[in-house]
């Protein structure tokens, strides 16, 4: 089932190129002052990064609005802040933005498992459409594959947290990642960063950025490359796992056609390769141990293209901005697991997906008197094909399934906020939306699915469609420039689709039904100098909740997807940021969910009845408290520069990850710190940093099996990485 060539080939000698970059990448050169996403300089450390302004796009009028007066909960990082905290992924903020959960699924590296606000799906083939939606560059992707890998070149992530209906539409109920890559420069600029963590992981990344024409044609071209000798160690060989490769090139062109024109043109190649899951079976092994014995390792191999094309256009009409978004996406993965996570054969995967995406979203955005205006179109399209083959009792058993489908979503969208005074401010908006999908299903079975060509002997054909309309009325008071108070009343739908994981044949594939959420949201934000306050609560009411149900079956592990129930969501959340002294900052962050079901539809605990056991069980992906803290603290050392110091302490409850509540996600206290040393120039960094100091262990998903696949308590939990040590050097010019 392992491809020998491959792995032969991944962990042969690099790439020329990646030598070629990694020679630019150590070249010393110039520097110049770090840029925040407002474009105004950045000379005051890592404290000066956090109290600058920072811009987001979420709210889609024109070129951004500043985080703080934006009457949504979002917690945004710019580029100078996630250089701060080290971020190399997704992932690696899950523990930093309260009632948020960023993280990998574990079946197959690369698969979101997001949630927000107790809302997140437990599942990485494409049968579901994810509650969180993730957008790179404006563009939708359109499946929850390929989400977590390791990331950089980023100009700022945004985090929207609840039911993004309105100017997101598509199947956003959770909410919102937004990530901007940077675009190319009219100015000459240059960053490299070569960094070191245990593992051993080696990463080398750089971007040169500048005119190619000038004040009319610009240039960028951004590469990454790390190699992992993996973090584990399986006991079943003794040998070092988590072995992994990625390459990234992004090449970009800005066109600027005088003062009212521009055209950012963005391409993007990426690979990933590595050994599959460390899977940890919890009827051999303590929860709270990094061990696991597996005598399969798996494998994954992925690899995409993504090209984006923004045209923004300014025009006299409403002294507004005309934007148009037009994105592309293709991606293919295929991979092993030993999901038995046991010594033995029992029960081993393979899998093999591929997505394409074609979208476009045309918007205006302008001012008529005291109205602001942003309206427009959306369109999406994609190709999916999915199969999967199971080996089990050492191949005296082998079944395959999948099967491929088509989907295609239309919407229309307007929002107004209409300024009453100058204080106070009513936000009205819609999007109606329409969506269909095609499918072609096989069951699992013998011979019901090719995973190397993806072609599947269906037994289930059908087609379904679904509309929704998703309203917004809110209202915002800003008595002075640094308060606002805003509630506001928005709806979240999230279409209905098929189950292309048929392990019964007795049970149909679907059409499950569409999703709607109902969110009332009540927030003050407040600035105090350089000091700030924002705090939201929060209450949802959903009906009709999708969820896929894994149990223990005769394949290991039968899957439905099913209407289950309505729900009710509540919870609060906090964050601020104050300075103790000029040099020395502390951050903080609280959030509080508290879900119940009420109407139960399906069998939930898998008694055999629907009863008030059914109802009395939590909610999937629902961790009751989040909290944390952080110090930073910059120290001037006159002429060779400034040091900073920084630590972090986040905690996370654990949460229930099975609907029958069996298969649980362990809570967790992460300590993080680092130490930086800048030149006075800003143009060389040096830093130490270690993640999960206390050695945490977590997992990304507890799978439950039957006793026959390991013994009582049979599970497949893949494992997290544990402590991490890194160093890295950075320079910029």
């Amino acid at each position: 089932m392992m491809n020998s060539q491959w792995r032969k080939n991944m962990y042969g000698a690099t790439s020329t190129a990646a030598l070629a970059f990694a020679a630019i990448a150590l070249t010393p050169a110039a520097a110049f002052a770090q840029e925040t996403t407002d474009g105004a300089t950045s000379e005051g450390g890592a404290t000066g990064a956090l109290a600058g302004d920072i811009i987001v796009t979420a709210t889609k009028k024109g070129y951004g609005e500043n985080v703080q007066d934006v009457p949504i909960a979002v917690t945004a990082f710019g580029e100078a802040q996630l250089d701060a905290k080290f971020v190399q992924n997704l992932q690696s903020l899950s523990y930093d933005v309260p009632n948020v959960q960023l993280e990998d699924v574990g079946t197959a590296p690369g698969y979101a498992n997001f949630s927000i606000r107790g809302l997140g799906i437990n599942s990485s083939i494409p049968s579901i459409d994810p509650t969180v939606g993730v957008f790179v560059d404006g563009v939708y992707l359109g499946i929850n594959a390929g989400v977590v890998f390791d990331n950089f070149d980023i100009a700022g992530i945004e985090v929207l947290r609840g039911p993004q209906g309105l100017l997101f539409g598509r199947n956003v109920t959770g909410g919102a990642v937004v990530l901007r890559t940077s675009a190319p420069s009219f100015t000459f600029r240059a960053n490299a960063k070569a960094s070191i963590e245990t593992g051993l992981k080696k990463t080398v990344s750089g971007a040169v950025s500048g005119p190619i024409v000038e004040d009319v044609l610009a240039a960028k071209i951004a590469v990454y490359y790390s190699d992992d000798n993996g973090w584990f160690r399986n006991r079943f060989d003794g040998r070092s796992f988590g072995k992994s490769e990625d390459f990234i090139i992004r090449p970009a062109l800005s066109l600027r056609g005088g003062e009212d024109f521009r055209m950012d043109i963005r391409y993007e190649h990426g690979e990933a390769k590595g050994d599959g899951p460390p899977g940890q079976n919890h009827a051999l092994f303590d929860r709270d141990s990094f061990d696991f014995s597996i005598n399969f390792p798996g494998f994954y191999d992925n690899d995409w293209d993504m090209a984006s094309v923004e045209t923004n256009i300014d025009v006299a009409f409403g002294d507004g901005v005309i934007t148009n978004i037009a994105g592309y996406r293709r991606y293919a993965s295929s991979g092993a697991s030993d999901v038995d996570a046991t010594p033995q054969s029992l029960f081993h995967a393979n899998f093999a997906i591929r997505q394409s995406q074609l979208s476009d979203e045309l918007r205006y955005a302008g001012k008529f008197g005291a109205v602001d205006v942003t309206t427009g179109l959306f369109y999406f399209t994609q190709d999916l094909r999915y199969a999967e083959q199971r080996t089990l009792f050492g191949g005296l058993q082998v079944v395959s399934g999948g099967g491929d489908q088509d989907q295609s979503t239309w919407g229309i969208f307007a929002s107004a906020d209409w300024h009453l005074s100058d204080a106070l401010t009513v936000n009205l908006g819609g999007r109606y939306s329409w969506e269909r999908k095609s499918v072609q299903v096989a069951q699992l079975r013998p011979g019901g699915c090719n995973v190397t060509t993806l072609v599947c002997a269906n037994t289930f054909f059908d087609a379904e469609s679904w509309t929704g309309f998703t309203p917004k009325i809110g209202l915002q008071w800003q008595p002075d420039d640094d308060t606002q108070l805003y509630g506001l009343f928005t709806r979240g739908f999230r279409s209905g689709g098929y189950n292309m994981r048929n392990t019964d044949g007795g049970v149909p594939p679907g059409p499950f039904d569409q999703e709607t959420q109902d969110s009332f949201e009540l927030g003050a934000k407040k600035q105090f100098g350089r000091n700030r306050i924002n705090v939201a609560a929060f209450y949802n009411r959903l009906k009709d909740l999708q969820r896929e149900i894994n149990l223990p079956g005769p394949l290991g592990v039968s899957q439905v997807i099913r209407n289950t129930a309505d729900a009710t969501i509540k919870g609060v959340e906090a964050e601020a940021l104050f300075f103790i002294l000029p040099n020395l900052a502390v951050t903080g962050q609280l959030g509080y969910v508290h879900g119940k079901y009420r109407n139960i539809q399906f069998d939930l605990s898998g008694d055999g009845v629907i009863n008030d056991i059914d109802a009395a069980l939590k909610l999937p992906r629902l961790a009751p408290w989040t909290y944390g803290a952080g110090l930073t603290y910059d120290q001037p050392l006159g002429k060779l520069g400034t040091m900073t110091m920084r630590v972090s302490y986040n905690h996370r409850d654990r949460a229930a990850f099975t609907d029958n509540n069996r298969g649980f996600m362990q809570g967790a206290d992460m300590l993080d710190a680092s130490v930086t040393l800048a030149t006075a120039d800003n143009g060389w960094r040096f830093s130490a940093y270690a993640r999960n100091l206390l050695n945490e262990v977590t997992i990304g998903n507890d799978t439950q099996l039957p006793a026959a696949f390991g013994g009582v308590g049979a599970s497949f939990s893949p494992l997290n990485r544990g402590r991490i040590y890194g160093g890295e050097v950075a320079v910029s010019f």
